[in-house]
Order: C-alpha cells, then sequence, then structure tokens
C-alpha cells in the first residue's frame, strides 16, 4: 500500500532476511525462493567474480537465477538470463545483492512495490543492510535457501516535492528523506506540519525525516534517536537548528509530515542520499 501525502508518509515495506541462528527457537518456514535475482555494485572492481561464483552456486543448488540487466551490463556474465528490477517480480521470488548498504538501498526502493524480499551480502566498507561476509556467502546462503531464515518487514517513507506552479515529483526512502541547505553555507527556514497540524518553524541547516532503518545512520550524527525496527514511527531530527528548543522528536509511522520551504537558496531535498530534488522558495 502506498500513500502520497502532502509531504512525507508511510509508503509500504521492503523485506529483509537474515539467517536464523542455529538456536533459534522460531519455526522454520517452508523455502520459497526457486528463483532468485542476482543484483551488483555497480562500477565496483572485482564484482564480476563473487557474482559469477553465486550464480553457478545457485544453479547448482538446483535455483533459477536471473541477472537484473544493469549488472549484466557491466560484469558481462553470460548464460543466465536478465531482466531489468521493474520485471523482477515476475521473475524472481527473492533478490540477492551483492554489494554496500548503498547498492542496498538503491534496489529496496525499486523492487519494494514488486514485494521482492532482499538478501545483502557485504562487498562494501560497511554492512548495515548488506550484513553476510562474501567470504561466507556460499554457506551462508545454501542455509538460508534451505529454510533457515527470518523476514524482516522495514518501513519506506513515500515522498512527493510539490512545486508553487502544481506540478509534482515522487520518490522512496528506506533510511531517510532529508530537507537540506544548499552550497551557499546560509541556514534555511523552514515549516514543519503532521497530519495537517503546524507544528514548529526552525532555522536550521536542515531537517531529518528518518524511519527505524535510517535512525542509525545521518539521523544518528546529528543526534537523533535510534529506533528499533519493529518501532512503528519516524525520526523527526533538526540538523543545527539556530534555537535551544528544536530536538528530535518520534513520531507515528502512519502520519503525513509536510516541510515547506519558506526561505532558503539552493536548498534541496534528498531521498537516501541518491535521488535528489533541487527546491525554491
Amino acid at each position: 500500500a502506498i500513500n502520497h501525502g502532502a509531504g512525507f508518509g508511510a509508503g509500504g515495506a521492503c523485506a529483509l532476511i537474515a539467517l536464523m541462528s542455529p538456536s533459534a527457537s522460531l519455526p522454520v518456514p517452508a523455502t520459497r525462493f526457486p528463483r532468485v535475482a542476482l543484483v551488483g555494485r555497480q562500477g565496483s572492481p572485482g564484482i564480476a567474480e563473487p557474482l559469477s561464483r553465486l550464480a553457478s552456486f545457485l544453479a547448482v543448488l538446483g535455483h533459477d537465477v536471473v541477472i537484473e540487466a544493469e549488472t549484466a551490463r557491466v560484469t558481462s556474465l553470460a548464460g543466465f538470463p536478465t531482466a531489468p528490477p521493474e520485471a523482477l517480480g515476475a521473475r524472481a521470488d527473492v533478490a540477492i545483492v551483492v554489494g554496500g548498504d548503498g547498492t542496498m538501498l538503491s534496489i529496496a526502493r525499486r523492487l519494494a512495490p514488486l514485494d521482492v524480499p532482499l538478501i545483502g551480502i557485504n562487498q562494501g566498507r560497511l554492512g548495515f543492510l548488506t550484513d553476510i561476509p562474501i567470504t561466507r556467502m556460499e554457506e551462508t546462503l545454501a542455509a538460508m535457501l534451505s529454510g533457515r531464515y527470518v523476514e524482516e518487514r522495514r518501513t519506506l517513507l513515500a515522498t512527493e516535492v510539490i512545486r508553487a506552479d502544481g506540478s509534482r515529483e515522487a520518490g522512496y526512502a528506506l533510511n531517510d528523506v532529508v530537507l537540506h541547505r544548499g552550497g551557499g553555507g546560509t541556514m534555511i527556514d523552514c515549516a514543519v506540519e503532521i497530519d495537517g497540524r503546524f507544528v514548529y518553524a526552525m532555522r536550521a541547516d536542515g531537517i531529518i525525516v528518518a524511519t527505524p532503518t535510517g535512525s542509525t545512520a545521518y539521523a544518528l550524527s546529528a543526534g537523533g534517536p535510534i529506533l528499533d525496527p519493529q518501532v512503528p514511527a519516524f525520526a523527526l531530527v533538526p540538523v543545527a537548528p539556530h534555537a535551544l528548543t528544536h530536538r528530535p522528536i518520534a513520531v507515528a509511522d502512519t502520519a503525513t509530515i509536510a516541510l515547506t520551504l519558506e526561505r532558503g537558496r539552493d536548498a534541496a531535498l534528498h531521498c537516501d542520499a541518491q535521488a535528489h530534488f533541487p527546491l525554491a522558495e
């Protein structure tokens, strides 16, 4: 379910899958991943070798493997069918992402509406979402694909930029949506409303709206709270506010949060630091 409100609102969810510990007492779900999609970090040196190794390993286990189209193009993997992200919902039961958290964020926004769960293999520097080491990917995936896994659903933010001329642009965020000042170095003035009710006007470098997944990212470095993924909340975290009274707050993840840029040149809105929308007052 996707809700485009006048600002930011709850926008659905993506599913992340992790290995179940040997001592876990949770019921083991039936295996449901006969078709597996592979997605690799673009432009990463050496990404072709682990992807090729992984594709062959999965094929030996009896899985039908499909390679995300751009991944296939940049790695020249041959011998497997390819499909663009928007077609993976009909071609795959799970997607395995080899890369870093940035790769996971990028593909999660595209696959979440298709309800394709994700498994992350860490080829980056830091892996909060891609937490399986590449050196142990075969043994870990063999256990998970045979049924030893747990699934977490993570909230997404649905974002809509509404301009003065009535035009609209939309995007999604798994980590956070950030309204931030431009390169000129001056603060911005913005107004915040929650479910149509005015909350405050603020002068600051910006404001972060973070999901529980994103509460350990930029929002954490700006002094925001860490939210357990099971807590149904968003965190609103001011960035360098010019007041002592503007503190981070948590609101229900069913809320529609509207931010209005009242003053500030070169300001922009960023979704997961990957989708960018220049703003006008």
